[in-house]
């Protein structure tokens, strides 16, 4: 079997191969996190940089596997989903660590590539898009843990308000793209063929309203342990 082949290997979410994709990306994002606390600032930044980047690479590399393997279409393969369009971005937060990155990455990481390890919807087995996907959003979720607790940055209340302006300057510049593409990037012309938490918030257009309403809420209920963390402080 050619290992860059994006051929499905029955992958099957909710079992214990996914739990224990889940439990190494855990003890994988904790030893990182643990390790490179107890280094130097400047190791610490290297070990950021080099994570971010190779995120990032990863991500252009399935393009270029897709390319190669002669099944691009640019209706879904170019990285214009969220997570795919943080993953080239990421390098900007690691390299420069500016909190107005972090804010806006730490919030649309979490609510949206947070839920696509829970609820995978890519069900290759060990074979590079396998790797590709999970390597491009356990990094995007280890990395933002990793800008909180050795970068040390934290989000504020306003954090909020600019992360939920972000995803909608995104969302719109979306709905042109899919527009004159007749794509589905960032889901905003149906929802994706796995189940995810759009299931339940009916068909289009009628999910994007709900996640509209209910994208703040949520991004507080995210803030809450900073915010209480503080007022313990």
């Amino acid at each position: 079997m050619n290992f860059f082949i994006e051929e499905n290997n029955n992958f099957v979410p909710f079992t214990t191969q996914h739990l224990g994709v889940i439990l190494f990306i855990f003890c994988f994002g904790s030893l990182l996190i643990f390790i490179s606390k107890k280094q130097p600032k400047t190791v610490q930044n290297k070990i950021g940089n080099v994570f971010a980047f190779s995120i990032c690479a990863t991500t252009l590399l399935g393009v270029f596997v897709s390319v190669y393997n002669g099944n691009f279409n640019y209706k879904t393969d170019l990285p214009l989903h969220l997570c795919s369009f943080l993953t080239l971005v990421i390098p900007l937060l690691s390299f420069t660590r500016k909190l107005l990155y972090y804010e806006i990455f730490f919030f649309l990481v979490i609510a949206g590539t947070l839920q696509s390890l829970i609820t995978p919807d890519d069900y290759n087995y060990l074979n590079f898009k396998f790797f590709r996907y999970w390597y491009v959003h356990a990094g995007l979720v280890i990395f933002m843990f990793f800008a909180t607790f050795v970068y040390q940055l934290r989000p504020t209340l306003k954090s909020v308000g600019k992360a939920f302006l972000a995803m909608q300057v995104y969302m719109l510049l979306m709905f042109v793209i899919n527009n004159f593409l007749g794509s589905n990037y960032f889901y905003t012309n149906r929802k994706p063929n796995a189940a995810t938490l759009l299931d339940f918030f009916g068909d289009w257009p009628q999910y994007i309203f709900v996640v509209e309403l209910i994208v703040i809420p949520y991004f507080l209920l995210i803030y809450l342990p900073f915010y209480l963390t503080r007022k313990k402080a």
